[in-house]
């Protein structure tokens, strides 16, 4: 991964450049490697996304719009992936009679063993992507990265 990471990013011109090219290519390659690992388990990136926002909602699940806004990357196809991970019973989806235009997915038993075999593995590739930092370097990486994020430009 280092090699694919220079400190100046050619065709860069300002700083601001840089930081973005150097930003997006260092969220490509570890996003690789996670996508690596989940492909082993039969799994997409996104399909692991949608698997940990529903862990994450508990047994009301969420709508689907709602899975959706908490994704990391947006998929243009969410319903489709959904039609996936249900025939693969990861996920069951509900349409909901006081509102019949709401469709409320859940995960499944199945899929939240799936979750659990992974849990381990993801959290293992995290540390190695990041030992060769201090703690203090990923906790100052970490608000430098919210820092970016929490501005909204004009």
């Amino acid at each position: 991964m280092n090699s694919r990471i220079k400190t100046a990013c050619p065709g860069a011109t300002g700083m601001e450049d840089q930081v973005f090219v150097a930003i997006l290519k260092i969220a490509d390659a570890l996003a690789a490697q996670a996508e690596q690992l989940m492909k082993a388990s039969g799994l997409t990136g996104a399909q692991y996304n949608v698997l940990r926002i529903l862990r994450g909602a508990g047994p009301e699940g969420l709508p689907c719009n709602g899975i959706s806004e908490r994704m990391i990357s947006r998929d243009p196809d969410m319903t489709r992936m959904l039609d996936r991970m249900e025939s693969r019973q990861w996920i069951t989806r509900e349409r909901q009679t006081e509102d019949r235009r709401v469709v409320k997915a859940r995960i499944t038993e199945e899929g939240l063993k799936l979750l659990k075999k992974m849990d381990a593995p993801v959290r293992e590739l995290h540390k190695r992507q990041f030992a060769h930092m201090s703690a203090t370097r990923q906790k100052t990486l970490l608000e430098l990265i919210n820092e970016a994020g929490a501005h909204e430009p004009k």
